[in-house]
């Protein structure tokens, strides 16, 4: 199979299909503009890090694990077709099935200003139809150059409408969580998660001084995260996403993990998803498709 995707999707210098330890397929990325890699299990972007940039722009724990059928701690997560725990089924995985599940590579390429260009596609299963018992399909577009663009695409192909959640649930890298604040979601209406589940409004840049689980909803609004200690800005555009997920464990939910890069790998990790969750899921009619596009890039304070 290695053999095969670099014969046929393979960039020389610039795209290269390796197998890891645990039996699963990374995609490594190099261009003169930046780096990442991602693996197939999942369509899981594992890291991105712009040539501009010293450190990476999204983040990987330094104990994520490698296994069949498992998520991977960091990186840009696919959470589909539903997001958090599924509405009756207390069985079926939390964020769906689409991070943990195989996808195949359908397109490769390189574009004219220099960025890598990958496309997969979610290979359906029985086990996967089981809890999602819709026609459709599930592309990932990623475009990998001094920004990361990245496309979810659900294409309805059956004969009647289906509900959809969704997120890409990124994990940027910063200096310390105490020393960023978020900008972008002022005025917003948001649920807080964290003991129980109430309806607030933002008041101010976010700033972090404990464990923080917020859905912010009705807002496309493009997001900043502003980092002291790195001096660098994040920038979160997107479009085809009208909830916002703003989310760190602190230290005693990260010690119950396990992988979050022990001891202080929680300190440096901030996410920043771009969703459609709870009253923001999105209905895909028979025959059309939705887009949730995210596009992120550094820059200095």
């Amino acid at each position: 199979m290695i053999r095969e995707l670099n014969t046929q999707f393979g960039i020389k210098g610039h795209l290269e299909f390796v197998e890891d330890a645990s039996g699963l397929i990374l995609a490594k990325i190099s261009n003169d503009q930046g780096s990442a890699s991602l693996c197939l299990q999942g369509a899981h972007l594992m890291s991105w890090q712009p040539r501009s940039q010293k450190v990476p722009v999204v983040w990987l724990s330094k104990d994520a694990k490698l296994a069949v059928g498992k998520s991977i701690r960091g990186g840009a997560p696919v959470c589909w077709p539903w997001f958090g725990a599924h509405a009756t089924e207390s069985a079926f995985p939390g964020h769906g099935f689409a991070r943990t599940v195989p996808w195949r590579v359908i397109e490769a390429g390189q574009d004219v200003g220099g960025e890598t260009r990958l496309a997969l596609r979610l290979v359906a299963s029985d086990k996967t139809r089981e809890q999602w018992p819709h026609a459709c399909n599930l592309d990932l577009n990623v475009v990998v150059g001094e920004t990361l663009r990245m496309e979810l695409i659900t294409e309805n192909t059956g004969s009647s409408d289906f509900v959809i959640g969704e997120a890409l649930h990124t994990y940027f890298q910063i200096g310390d969580i105490g020393a960023v604040s978020v900008g972008g979601l002022e005025g917003c209406a948001y649920w807080d998660k964290v003991g129980g589940s109430s309806l607030k409004k933002q008041e101010g840049e976010i700033r972090f001084s404990g464990e923080t689980d917020r859905v912010y909803i009705d807002t496309s609004a493009e997001c900043v995260i502003r980092d002291e200690k790195l001096k660098r800005r994040i920038h979160i555009a997107k479009s085809g996403s009208h909830s916002t997920v703003v989310w760190t464990p602190w230290i005693e939910k990260a010690n119950k993990m396990g992988d979050m890069g022990q001891p202080d790998g929680w300190r440096e990790m901030l996410c920043v998803e771009s969703a459609n969750a709870l009253e923001n899921q999105v209905k895909v009619a028979a025959g059309n498709r939705h887009t949730l596009i995210v596009e992120y890039h550094a820059a200095p304070l």
